[in-house]
């Protein structure tokens, strides 16, 4: 639990020292206030901008993020240090997603706010938010593992963030790609924040099947290459 809570620590420094990370849990909930409050058009369906920002910012836009973070960490040789010093991948992977997900959760609760939800809505939607975050996170992480550097983990984290991202936009107008893109928890979020009268237990499912391989992925890449970072 120290181990784990010294890099909570450190993480956290480092996010406020990285503007082009910290702006991230800034921007979504920005433009989505701003967009609701001066976008004013017939028929335009009840808080569209804050669903469409909330999703596009727990489904890809933290994979850059986490990526790059953690890949800045190999390339200072911090992570070297970390596994010299017998840091644990469970213990460096929840000191650093903890806090990601501490601050993706403050930033769905500025979303929520936005949005007007109901008390239930606000809960759906901060589960789900918070489970889309760790996700991202995890699979960023993993991206950033793989990375040889920070340059390395943006090339990498950007494809694959709008493959993500925006599969279910493109989704809902092709069947094929909603087949697809239904074991993505992207869609999962897409499909909860648009409509909270549906059930969690599913969403949940898939997205906990996508945590259950990237956290896979993220350990064989942190004892593959850890040491040689």
């Amino acid at each position: 639990m120290r181990i784990t809570k010294a890099i909570f620590i450190k993480q956290a420094k480092d996010l406020l020292k990285n503007p082009a990370v910290l702006v991230m849990f800034i921007i979504f909930p920005a433009v989505a206030f701003a967009m609701t409050n001066l976008v004013v058009l017939e028929n335009l369906p009840p808080n569209m901008f804050v669903t469409m920002m909330a999703s596009i910012f727990a489904g890809m836009g933290l994979i850059n993020s986490a990526s790059t973070v953690i890949a800045e960490d190999i390339e200072q040789k911090s992570l070297r240090f970390m596994m010299i010093a017998g840091v644990k991948p469970y213990q460096y992977l929840l000191g650093t997603i903890g806090f990601y997900i501490l601050a993706g959760v403050v930033t769905s609760m500025i979303f929520a706010l936005i949005g007007d939800f109901t008390g239930a809505e606000t809960m759906k939607f901060l589960v789900i938010m918070a489970s889309g975050t760790a996700t991202s996170i995890l699979l960023g992480a993993a991206i950033g593992m793989l990375s040889k550097n920070q340059q390395t983990a943006t090339a990498l984290s950007m494809p694959i963030a709008m493959i993500v991202g925006f599969m279910p936009m493109i989704a809902a107008f092709n069947e094929t790609i909603e087949k697809i893109a239904n074991i993505l928890y992207t869609q999962q979020i897409n499909v909860i924040v648009n409509d909270f009268s549906l059930c969690l237990f599913k969403p949940l499912l898939v997205t906990a099947l996508n945590i259950a391989v990237f956290t896979v992925l993220f350990v064989f890449a942190y004892k593959k290459k850890g040491l040689k970072g």
